[in-house]
């Protein structure tokens, strides 16, 4: 097993699944009910009571012969598809903690919660195209099909996210779109959350920094790289420098926030210095 996701990384993981669930459109996810009529009161499957879970609905018979709590699935109950979009592009591939094996964490945890949720999880991962993906895994099983994409994904690309969302074509219909990206991109943000709200997706904006981009502490001349298009600029850091960067960087993010506000997307300002449970719980217990 990977030290990406070791026995201590499912175990954390499996802990979260009881009350960590996303929301959409107002309702709680995992056994979402649809719009459809007809048979919406037909008998359909029984699955394990967690907490949060309507107590009238418990089938007192079958914890009679289990001595378990079940509760009754209707027909009108149906699997929300999840999309899990996490950018691969060169400038994630830095810091320390290195925002790769942060943001791949998350990933993976955020599937976890929703495969264990009954929702039908797809992930792909993007720069300015789609490098490698995984679509409608269903059931807590088949984890390691997503696990196995993200522990061999390579980060050699530039980023474009919504060049490489819009040739992915989100389906229409009620769904859950998770981004999860430093959003050091080309393309527009703005339109790209309109082509998802248009698609009627619940969008989860997972904006992740280094604390090295955050807080540089660098003070003497140096040589920038830009990750991915390799261009070069010689600079001498100073205080009057880093004071500029720091209000460009806020304003980088206060522009992210606010367009998502007003597109009634969430948004949350992540640190790949953050623990893992500490981010998967900002995410989903928001």
């Amino acid at each position: 097993m990977s030290q990406l996701f070791n026995s201590n990384f499912l175990q954390k993981i499996q802990q979260l699944t009881l009350n960590a669930r996303f929301s959409m459109d107002g309702n709680s996810a995992g056994n979402r009910k649809s719009r459809s009529k007809g048979s919406s009161v037909e008998f359909s499957d029984y699955r394990e009571y967690t907490q949060g879970d309507d107590f009238r609905r418990i089938d007192w018979s079958a914890y009679g012969r289990f001595e378990k709590l079940f509760i009754k699935l209707f027909m009108e109950e149906r699997e929300a598809p999840v999309t899990i979009f996490l950018d691969v592009s060169k400038s994630m591939d830095w810091g320390e903690p290195n925002k790769s094996i942060s943001s791949r964490r998350l990933a993976a945890a955020l599937a976890y919660i929703s495969l264990a949720n009954f929702d039908r999880v797809s992930i792909a991962c993007v720069d300015d195209g789609i490098q490698q993906m995984c679509k409608d895994v269903r059931g807590k099983n088949f984890f390691h099909k997503i696990t196995s994409i993200l522990e061999n994904i390579q980060y050699t690309g530039e980023s474009n996210i919504q060049k490489a969302i819009e040739n992915y074509r989100v389906q229409s219909g009620r769904g859950i779109t998770v981004i999860i990206s430093d959003f050091f991109s080309q393309g527009s943000f703005s339109e790209l959350l309109k082509l998802l709200i248009y698609n009627k997706q619940a969008v989860y904006i997972c904006h992740i920094l280094s604390p090295q981009e955050v807080q540089p502490t660098i003070n003497e001349a140096v040589r920038l790289v830009d990750s991915e298009t390799r261009e070069v600029l010689d600079i001498t850091v100073t205080p009057s420098l880093l004071n500029s960067y720091t209000k460009a960087l806020d304003n980088f993010r206060i522009q992210i926030e606010q367009t998502c506000i007003k597109w009634g997307v969430y948004y949350f300002q992540l640190s790949s210095n953050m623990a893992m449970e500490e981010m998967v719980k900002e995410v989903v217990e928001h």
